[in-house]
């Protein structure tokens, strides 16, 4: 085999013990996540065997990164995310996040007030999670009313009646992050 190919290879193996012990999860945890045996993962991080595409997938898919990661593939050149607004019931939607499954990262942008559709309070599976970049939101979760600024966030389960829109007669601008089936984003103070 010729030797960037070996390089790449022998790379493999201390990224996926970094990315293993980055979520603190043991070699028998990811053993049944992935359906490899505890010993095949300990000599694919030794480096001690030369890992497949049939144990490389499962492996990116149980640490949430891309195939390209675990291989540290080459650059390919243009490195701008081409993202595409989504327009529904009046928002305006663009996904931050590529992959399917796990949380899920977007800009929303609310329309003015004026130009909102009606409250109406909706519930469903999920966990969400939001930041007001721009303008002013006014947010109903169950019978509580809030309004927040630029540089507030919220969290909640999406199993409570909600509804999220502009506060006032500029649109809001907001990051929301939500896990469909009630993964919560946890943030972490640097030094902890």
């Amino acid at each position: 085999m010729d030797t960037p190919t070996e390089d790449v290879l022998a790379g493999v193996g201390p990224r996926l013990r970094a990315l293993r012990r980055a979520r603190d999860t043991t070699l028998a945890a990811l053993a049944i996540e992935t359906g490899l045996t505890a010993s095949t993962l300990s000599r694919l991080e030794n480096g001690r065997l030369r890992p497949t595409l049939e144990q490389l997938l499962p492996l990116a898919r149980a640490h949430g990164v891309p195939l390209d990661d675990l291989v540290a593939a080459p650059p390919t050149g243009d490195p701008r995310v081409h993202l595409r607004p989504v327009r529904r019931s009046g928002l305006v939607l663009v996904p931050l996040t590529r992959r399917a499954g796990g949380i899920q990262a977007y800009k929303v942008i609310y329309p003015p007030a004026d130009r909102a559709p009606a409250v109406t309070l909706q519930s469903h599976e999920g966990y969400e999670w939001f930041y007001v970049l721009n303008g002013h939101v006014r947010f109903v979760l169950g019978d509580h009313e809030h309004r927040f600024g630029p540089g507030e966030a919220a969290e909640f389960d999406t199993r409570v009646p909600h509804w999220i829109g502009s506060a006032d007669s500029s649109p809001a601008e907001l990051l929301a992050l939500f896990g469909p089936q009630g993964e919560r984003a946890h943030v972490t103070p640097a030094g902890h």
